[in-house]
């Protein structure tokens, strides 16, 4: 069944009243006119919704349980996908899904946060929130795709990393600034895509990328804003203001430097056609991984660190 947000009510009662009527309208030339004409009305209403989306909602379109997660792109857009599991030193992170693939022939190494969308789901996988052991897995990977000369993909979805007593007892921290430094110098291409929400240092964690893609309605910021509105305001209902406050829609992010590429999503977002959605991030990854495979390994980390350094400085270098 399709799961509609709290703005997203018209939608549904327009769809409700498709469906009835498509039931009965078999054979019946005026039901198939007003069917049509339900249509039409449902396709603007999305377009006019869609298009006016305040950056609260955009992070509740993010948060979508039916969205494509990252074993949805990874079985949809690679020829194959080998799951590698373990850290090597304490044990294996569900919350984060890594591997060897291929992509347009391509071999890469994936790592991606995974979320979830069942219950028993979402709680084998933490909701989406690693431990320490599932960034030290990506760290793995990442160090195995240097060793083989293999491009890297990750995949963002997650809300931050986990912050229980024992993901901070086994260094939660330095697991994240490790990978931070790792990637930072890391000699190959690494291409980050934002397809839902990122969070925090948990997303940055897997996300110091060559290139950081975003899809239309994800969000990208350094606290959710429930957290940024219970800090701020000791409220956590003026999370709508501090949405709009963190900057955190992919227009923001682009316009900032943060993010190099926007891919649009259907109408409606991604969860309301998947397959045109991964066709779409198939295209853009294939794209910018073409263009750094072509660059000298030292013109590479040149753009990777004029990039960083660009970011939050007023007029430019």
């Amino acid at each position: 069944m399709r799961e509609y947000l709290d703005f997203e009510k018209p939608i549904a009662e327009i769809e409700e009243k498709i469906e009835k009527l498509a039931a009965v309208a078999h054979g019946k030339a005026s039901a198939q006119d007003d069917l049509g004409k339900l249509r039409i009305k449902l396709h603007k209403l999305q377009a006019d919704i869609y298009t006016g989306l305040t950056p609260w909602q955009r992070t509740q379109v993010a948060r979508h349980p039916q969205r494509p997660s990252t074993l949805d792109y990874i079985g949809r857009i690679c020829d194959s996908f080998q799951e590698l599991h373990g850290d090597r030193l304490y044990g294996d992170d569900h919350a984060i899904v890594a591997g060897m693939a291929k992509l347009n022939g391509q071999s890469v190494v994936i790592i991606g946060s995974q979320k979830g969308k069942t219950l028993k789901e979402r709680m084998q996988r933490n909701f989406g929130m690693p431990n320490p052991e599932g960034y030290r897995k990506a760290l793995r990977l990442m160090r195995l795709a240097e060793k083989f000369n293999k491009p890297v993909l990750t995949f963002i979805d997650t809300p931050g990393a986990y912050p229980g007593i024992g993901a901070e007892e086994r260094g939660q921290a330095e697991a994240i600034a490790r990978n931070l430094f790792v990637m930072a110098s890391l000699k190959v291409p690494i291409v980050s895509v934002v397809i839902g929400e990122g969070g925090s240092g948990g997303a940055l964690a897997i996300g110091m990328a060559d290139r950081l893609l975003m899809l239309q309605h994800a969000v990208y910021s350094v606290i959710s804003p429930e957290g940024c509105a219970a800090i701020l305001w000791n409220d956590p209902k003026k999370a709508p203001d501090a949405a709009e406050a963190l900057k955190m829609t992919a227009e923001d992010l682009l316009r900032l430097g943060v993010a190099d590429e926007i891919i649009p999503e259907p109408p409606g977002g991604a969860n309301r056609d998947p397959q045109a959605m991964c066709d779409a991030v198939k295209k853009a990854v294939a794209l910018h991984l073409g263009e750094m495979l072509a660059l000298p390994l030292e013109e590479l980390l040149r753009r990777r660190t004029r990039k960083y350094r660009k970011i939050g400085v007023l007029g430019g270098e």
